[in-house]
């Protein structure tokens, strides 16, 4: 009995043992193959580098200004009696814009003709008594001084008159009207804005370590999406004395031809101030570049090998200097060369050694000059 149980354990033990030993050969097996896997190479698209000559340009989001803007309004006190523009007209230096009330002083200018009338009258008789050595000379000099002073107040009566027509200061665009007929407006009552359109300002501010390439007289190009990315051209006319204390920027105004009134006070606009000479440059396309806090950075397509010496197509991740923008393209200052093919997407998939693919059947824009329909 006993005996039989010692084989029979016996047996169950080799058993165990020859089982053990398979599974170890299959882990180990499992082990050697996961080590030896290779991940299939990833799908991208590429480009490559060509280096091209950039116009050397800073540029900034501006804003429009008037030439010459103001709130037309009311000198002095009055009701409006006569409306004589509609909101949005184009409008001469001199033209009257709205006239107040000025019955009242229309009644006090026929009081002061007929005291000045008086006046005149006595004082032509006060010349003839002093020719004739009737009066003194004091007495004379009495009846010119009343003279005079009703001649002033004839004058000072209708030049409030006259101020009581508004007229536009210079010619320009109205904007909307803000007062109306039978309001009563006070003292500095808004009656119509009034804004020089032609020529405009755009004001901007540019990095104070950009101050020594902007000077007045360089050539600005503005464009806005607002107006299907027209272009406009102007000139650099003042650069601020200050820099600003919290931005670190310089304050510039251009000047711009506006015949049209395209371009219109308060717009925002993008700016670009030329500043001389082309600057050499890699263009890639703005997808090929990626941002991170430690440096921006590209994927360069070149042939590797494996553990094993075997060649294969692998990226390899290279920290790049970055310059402005245009359109699709980032300008690539430093860190690639001319004929480097660089990844141009796909790049969230990618590390450094990872096997890929190029596909570049479709390939992401790569334009200077986009247009709407095609981004």
């Amino acid at each position: 009995m006993a005996k039989r149980m010692f084989v029979m354990l016996t047996l169950t033990l080799l058993f165990v043992g020859a089982l053990g030993f398979v599974k170890f050969k299959q882990i180990e097996t499992a082990i050697a193959q996961g080590a030896a896997y290779q991940p299939p190479p990833e799908a991208v698209t590429t480009i490559v580098a060509a280096q091209e000559q950039w116009p050397s340009t800073i540029n900034a989001i501006g804003t429009m200004a008037a030439v010459r803007g103001v709130t037309v309004s009311a000198d002095l006190p009055g009701i409006v009696d006569q409306i004589l523009f509609e909101s949005g007209d184009a409008v001469r230096e001199g033209q009257t814009l709205a006239i107040l009330d000025t019955r009242q002083e229309q009644a006090q200018m026929a009081a002061a003709e007929a005291q000045r009338l008086l006046a005149r009258l006595n004082f032509n008789r006060m010349q003839e008594l002093l020719d004739q050595r009737v009066i003194s000379k004091a007495e004379y000099d009495s009846a010119t001084a009343q003279s005079r002073q009703a001649e002033a107040r004839v004058d000072e009566i209708r030049a409030s008159i006259e101020r009581k027509t508004i007229r536009a200061p210079f010619s320009g665009i109205l904007g909307l009207r803000q007062a109306n007929k039978g309001q009563y407006l006070a003292g500095g009552g808004a009656v119509v804005p009034l804004q020089s359109l032609n020529p405009i300002y755009v004001n901007f501010g540019i990095p104070q370590q950009a101050i020594g390439q902007v000077r007045v007289g360089r050539t600005i190009r503005i464009s806005s999406e607002t107006l299907a990315n027209a272009a406009f051209d102007g000139r650099v006319t003042a650069i601020d004395s200050v820099v600003d204390e919290t931005t670190r920027n310089i304050q510039v105004q251009a000047t711009l031809a506006n015949p049209d009134g395209k371009l219109r006070p308060g717009m925002f606009v993008q700016t670009e101030v030329a500043l001389g000479a082309n600057q050499p440059v890699i263009a890639l396309p703005a997808s090929a570049i990626s941002y991170a806090p430690y440096g921006d950075s590209v994927f360069i397509v070149s042939d590797m090998k494996d553990d094993k010496g075997h060649t294969y197509r692998g990226v390899r991740q290279q920290i790049v200097k970055l310059g402005g923008a245009r359109g699709d393209q980032i300008a690539v200052l430093s860190g690639i060369k001319a004929g480097d093919e660089v990844v141009t997407s796909g790049l969230f998939k990618l590390r450094n050694g990872a096997a890929v693919q190029i596909n570049n059947t479709v390939k992401p824009g790569n334009s200077s000059t986009p247009k709407p329909e095609n981004s």
